[in-house]
């Protein structure tokens, strides 16, 4: 019993041993198994997009919210009065000026004007009586056989039935045009909106609703507001010839149509600190109405012949701006940029890039100075941009995700490895 009280605490002890040292060899093997991983994710290079810069013509546009109005509004009233006998358009149809829209019995202002032509017939033939007897007056009284006043008075008479037969010509004028207002017709080219008067009504002259509502919309106006910041640049543009104003749709890029300015407002709004524009456009596929709310975007200037690189590409630092170039043995390199004009697809370099360098616009997790790359193919690499600088994005979304998210992925998977390891026991233990 005494000796196995003695080799008990030996045995126990050796276990402790032997287990402390299988648990030290352990942790070392699983440090060199992290370490070398490591070095293999370093060696390997970082799987990037790239794309070239380019030269191209960048046009500057300024955005602003517009609304649609009608280039000419027309409600078209009687201007006599009667029963409507007659509705000839149908609700929504395009009419040319001078198309009979409605008609008003004309009986009454046909009256009127036979008695106006007949009056001045009747003033005409007593007139031409007047005439002859001057003639007759004037004769006698140059030979001496006649009264000088009787041919006078004459004169007079003659004088009077003229003016009088001008009169009725005036009466005849006047009821021709009230006879011609009983056939109302459209005062402009447009398209007409709900009828108001239906057939057989009775109307007045000048009534308040009117007939119908006629809107020009083939050309039709955009007014827009753009802050008086902008005011400089596009009055500087406007004075050197007319400004391009696209029509764009809900994605803000697609254009439904092209017009010019045509007029900027004399004064600003002190209220909103903006200045009210006005446009015009062919309006020919109607793709604009009335009233409707539309993104206008206005030409004021173009850049020729710049480098281009894909927004994509641009980074930010403490420093400011920079991109990633690939270089020589695909290392990459930063280099600070200097950016003129930049938007959601395209930047405009002004130093930093050359033309035909390749730029990284996707895959920058593991990027940094002289980190090489790898160029995934069939990707990268861009078109030309064409003269309009519309360049395309730099890479396909989904594969600039999946890029990234594998990047991303393979760290998160380091540190949770290294995070389970168990901790390598000091010297001591």
């Amino acid at each position: 019993m005494s000796l196995l009280r003695r080799i008990l605490p030996i045995a126990v002890g050796a276990a402790v041993v032997a287990g402390v040292g299988a648990y030290v060899m352990y942790g070392q093997q699983q440090h060199e198994q992290k370490q070398r991983r490591a070095r293999a994710n370093q060696d390997q290079p970082a799987p990037v997009l790239v794309a070239r810069a380019s030269i191209a013509d960048v046009p500057i546009y300024l955005d602003a919210v517009g609304n649609t109005r009608a280039l000419n509004t027309v409600t078209v009233r009687p201007q006599v009065g009667g029963q409507i006998v007659k509705v000839a358009f149908k609700e929504g149809q395009d009419v040319e000026k001078g198309f009979v829209l409605a008609e008003i019995d004309p009986r009454t202002y046909q009256a009127q004007y036979d008695q106006a032509v007949a009056t001045k017939a009747k003033d005409e033939a007593t007139l031409a009586n007047a005439r002859i007897d001057l003639e007759r007056y004037t004769r006698l009284a140059a030979m001496n056989s006649g009264s000088k006043q009787q041919a006078d008075t004459q004169k007079a008479l003659v004088a009077q039935l003229e003016a009088q037969v001008q009169g009725d010509q005036a009466a005849i004028d006047n009821t021709r045009t009230m006879l011609s207002y009983t056939k109302i017709t459209s005062p402009i080219d447009g398209r007409t909106g709900i009828r108001m008067v239906d057939e057989g009504n009775l109307v007045q002259a000048n009534d308040t609703n009117g007939i119908v509502v006629i809107t020009q919309i083939r050309p039709i106006s955009v007014l827009f507001n753009l802050p008086q910041q902008q005011f400089q640049q596009v009055n500087t543009a406007f004075s050197k010839g007319p400004l391009r104003v696209d029509a764009l749709a809900g994605d803000n890029k697609t254009t439904i149509d092209q017009g010019i300015l045509q007029v900027i407002d004399n004064q600003m709004d002190q209220t909103t600190g903006t200045i009210r524009m006005k446009a015009e456009f062919p309006n020919a596929d109607l793709q604009l109405w009335p009233g409707q709310f539309i993104n206008i975007r206005v030409l004021v200037d173009t850049l020729k012949q710049v480098v281009v690189v894909p927004t994509a590409a641009v980074q930010r630092g403490p420093q400011g701006p920079f991109v990633y170039v690939v270089e020589a043995e695909n290392k990459v390199a930063v280099r600070p940029i200097t950016v003129a004009q930049q938007d959601d697809t395209q930047a405009v370099i002004s130093s930093g890039v050359k033309a035909q360098e390749q730029v990284v616009t996707t895959g920058f997790t593991r990027l940094s100075n002289g980190t090489r790359v790898a160029v995934q193919k069939g990707e990268g690499e861009q078109p030309s941009a064409e003269n309009t600088g519309q360049t395309p994005p730099a890479a396909n979304g989904e594969r600039r995700r999946t890029l990234e998210g594998g990047a991303e992925s393979d760290g998160k998977e380091r540190r949770r490895r290294s995070e389970t390891a168990p901790a390598t026991p000091s010297a001591k233990q």
